[in-house]
This record gives C-alpha cells, structure tokens and sequence, in this order.
C-alpha cells in the first residue's frame, strides 16, 4: 500500500494504469464488435443497435455503481485481513446481482416495446431492437455479475484474472458474432438475434470462470446460512457506497437516451450514424480510462496520509495527461473519420453523418476527460456529493440544453456543436472547481501542521483520525470494519 504514497506521482499513476488497458479494452471490444459485424446487415440493424446503447448503458451503470461500492468494502475487508467478512460481502452482493439480474430479465422482457417506443424506434427497427433485447435480457446476469466480480478481483489482487476473463469473453464475442449473424459452419444466420446469442455466450463462459476464481481460488463466495437480517445489514452497507456512485453513472445514459430522442427526428440514418461513432469513440477513452481507474485508490490513499502535497502534483499530471492524448487523438480522428465511417457503412448520409460526429465532437475529449478525473480526485477527497453535483452541471445544465438548441436551430450539426461546448465548458468548470478544492485543502494542512508541529519540529499534539463518509462526516451507522 504505501507504493501509492512514497513512489514518484507520474510513475505509480502509470504503473497502476498499463495492466488495466487490457481490461478496457475488452469492455469496449464487445458492443464495438457486435455493431461491426450488424453493420454488415444495412442501415436498420446498425439504427437498432443504434437504440440500444442507451438502455444497456443505464443498466450497465447500475451494476457498476453496485460494484463500486462492494469493491470498497471488500478492499476495507482484505486490508484488515478479515477474509471472513471479505467473503460474506461477496456472497450478500452475489445474492443481490442474481435478484437484481431477475428483475432486469423479467421487467425488460415485458418492456421492450413500450420503452424503445418512447426512444423513438418504430417499424422494423422496433422488431430488430426487440430481437436484440430480448435475448440481452434473458442473458442479464453473465452482464450483470461481472460488473461485480472484476472488482472484487482487483481488490484481492488478482488483477491478470480479471483481465483474463473479460479478454476471454472479448475474443470468445469476436468469433461467434460473425458464425451467428451470417450463419457460417452449418448454422443458419440469426442476424440481430445471432449477435445477441454471440454476447450472451461469451460472458456466461467469462462469467463462469469468474465464479470459479471467487469460489475455490480466493474463497469469497462461500455457503452462508440464509440470514435476512445480515443480508440487510451488508446491503445497507453497500447501498451507502453504492447510491453516489449510480448517481453519477446514471445521468450518462439518461442524457444519451435523450439525445438518441432528440436525433431519431432525423431519421434512421442519423441514429445508425451516431450509434456507430459513440462505439468508435469508446476507444479514443481506452488508454485515459486506464488511467481514470487508478485515480481514485492514489488520491485516496494519499489524501488519508495528509499528502495533499501529492494529490495536487497527480492533478497536474492527469490534467496535462488528459488535454494531450486529447489533443492527438482528435487529429487522428479528424484525419481518419472517412476511413473509419465506411467500416461500419456503405450509405453515404450515414457515412456523412459519422463523419461530422468524429470531426466535431473529437476536439472536445481532453477537456471531456478533465472533467471526468476531476471526478474521481473529488471521490478520493471524499467529497461525493460534488462530484455528483459536476456531473449534474454537465448533464443537465449543459449537454441537454445546448443539444436541444443546437438541434432547434442547426439540426445535427447543431447537436454535436452542442456536445463540443458541453465537453469545453464543463472541463474548465471542473478543473477550477477540484483547483480550488485541492487548494483549500492544502492550505488546511498547512495550517494543521503548523499547529500540531512547534518550533523545535516536535509533536505537540495528534489528531485523532477517523474514517469520513459523504462530506467529510463520520457515518453514524459506519461498521468498525471501515475504521483506518
């Protein structure tokens, strides 16, 4: 643990970043991957695709900010060496994804048309979107579990296994999508169906190496007797973790469900367009996500050891990091936007549209991932309730609003030039909201030690230390097991 604290700022954020790339990578893999393949089918199948983005994501935000939580407590746990109660949180939240996975498979089984409906799909677009959903939802638990699981691994240090099982997955999706989908080696095509079918699959295999690894490699999902009380009990301690976090997930495919609304005006064209590039743009997050991942334990981690001293310097770094791999990769996009458009499409308005979404939103990804590491160094700093409050401003007070003028008045353009000035403003926003937070919490340290250190660099005093939830308060129900 204290690598985190003692080793060079840009060395160890580095360090922590490069075996999470290929765990990025293979979460991206999968949708980018399915719609490649169902571009191959025409304009309508990559437009369903195109309606699905944001529902997968709303769920997928769901069991990740479920996840989050769980990984807290279960790095708390290991830390202390209670492997006891490690293993009982993962059994409770195992327990709590298979009700959750239930509820997401029945209820979006039932709701697949009035939900698509309201996005704006209709027609065969509507019955395509349907086989595709469909057989996601019947499958909900080997997309829900992992979400859980590749934390929780992390956690236990087994950060090769994770990786492992989501680049199993990732190349199991590769070679069953295009057998499934044109019905290659005797099997009949399925098309959307089959794409579905392929995913599904390839995590249930994933997902049941993953169990293994917990059960009979580290021992954390073990046989509890049924107990509601102490399920209760490690749900209310998850749910508090949990809660911010899917806060702020949740907005991200809110405002892209209303924004796919706000474009399906425009046709089918412009719909498979924009769902093809908000695939392609995934990879242009890869490496900066790795990055993001590594963010919080450092800030955290060094924040509890009052080095604000370190945190601000990982703040210069990530900022300066974030603006130039931003900068490279929208030229690269711009360059290459023609190429990568007639990948995923032979229709000329929907290659035009791609084109314009990469050339116009690209040149607001640094500023974008600023505004999404400012993010995490508030979480680290143990001030959820801004981050959440940054997000809130981006979403609701920028994107939304300047995408619905933009296509009022400029139509598509419009709403990617909305977009980019969303990316723009709500990263500056960001840099001088955690800038002034980072500095205010300096300067209390500064005034700590002076306080607690005299003249002569004795100790005149300690300062208890005690385990903060939320704003900076202690929890009146925290369990002793998150004590420092």
């Amino acid at each position: 643990m204290a690598i985190l604290v003692n080793r060079s700022v840009g060395g160890t954020l580095l360090s922590m970043a490069v075996p999470m790339l290929a765990g990025t990578l293979a979460l991206n893999a999968y949708n980018l991957t399915d719609t490649w393949f169902i571009s191959r089918l025409g304009k309508i199948p990559l437009a369903a695709m195109g309606y699905t983005l944001p529902v997968v994501m709303l769920l997928a935000c769901v069991a990740r900010g479920i996840g989050a939580g769980v990984t807290t407590l279960v790095s708390h746990a290991i830390g202390r060496g209670d492997h006891s109660l490690a293993a009982k949180l993962v059994t409770h939240s195992t327990w709590l994804m298979l009700v959750l996975s239930a509820i997401v498979t029945v209820g979006g089984y039932l709701l697949v048309t009035p939900v698509f409906s309201m996005l704006g799909a209709e027609g065969q677009t509507l019955e395509l979107v349907g086989q595709y959903m469909r057989t996601w939802y019947a499958g909900a638990i080997f997309m829900i579990l992992p979400m859980l699981g590749n934390g929780v691994l992390i956690s236990a240090g087994d950060s090769k296994s994770a990786s492992r099982f989501m680049m199993i997955g990732m190349f199991l999706n590769l070679v069953l999508d295009p057998i499934l989908i044109f019905g290659w080696a005797g099997i009949p095509a399925l098309g959307m169906f089959g794409a579905a079918l392929a995913t599904v699959i390839a995590q249930a295999v994933s997902t049941g190496w993953l169990v293994w690894l917990l059960c009979r490699k580290h021992r954390l999902i073990v046989n509890l007797p049924l107990s509601g009380r102490d399920f209760l009990a490690s749900l209310s301690h998850i749910s508090g973790f949990a809660i911010p976090s899917i806060l702020s997930l949740i907005l991200m495919p809110v405002s892209a469900g209303v924004i796919t609304k706000l474009l399906s005006r425009f046709g089918d064209a412009t719909i498979a367009a924009v769902g093809a590039a908000g695939r392609i743009e995934m990879f242009a997050f890869v490496v900066p996500m790795a990055l993001g991942i590594s963010l919080t334990p450092f800030v955290s981690q060094n924040f509890g050891a009052n080095r604000p001293d370190r945190v601000h310097r990982a703040h210069v770094f990530s900022t300066w990091f974030a603006l130039g791999y931003g900068a490279l990769t929208a030229v690269v996009f711009f360059v290459a936007a023609p190429f990568m458009a007639r990948l995923f499409s032979t229709d000329q308005h929907v290659v035009d549209t791609l084109v314009s979404y990469i050339r116009i939103i690209s040149f607001g990804y640094g500023l974008m991932e600023v505004h999404r590491y400012c993010g995490f160094f508030l979480m680290g700093t143990h001030k959820p309730k801004s981050a959440t409050m940054l997000n809130i401003i981006r979403i609701v007070v920028l994107l939304i609003p300047l995408s619905w003028l933009g296509a009022r008045f400029w139509g598509v353009t419009g709403v990617f030039g909305g977009r980019l000035v969303t990316d723009v403003l709500g990263g500056l926003i960001a840099l001088a909201w955690v800038s002034r937070s980072l500095k205010a919490a300096k300067t209390a340290h500064q005034a700590y030690d002076s306080h607690v250190v005299g003249p002569d660099h004795k100790t005149v005093e300690q300062r208890p230390q005690k385990q903060v939830n939320g704003e900076g308060q202690k929890h009146p129900d925290e369990p002793e097991y998150l004590a420092p």
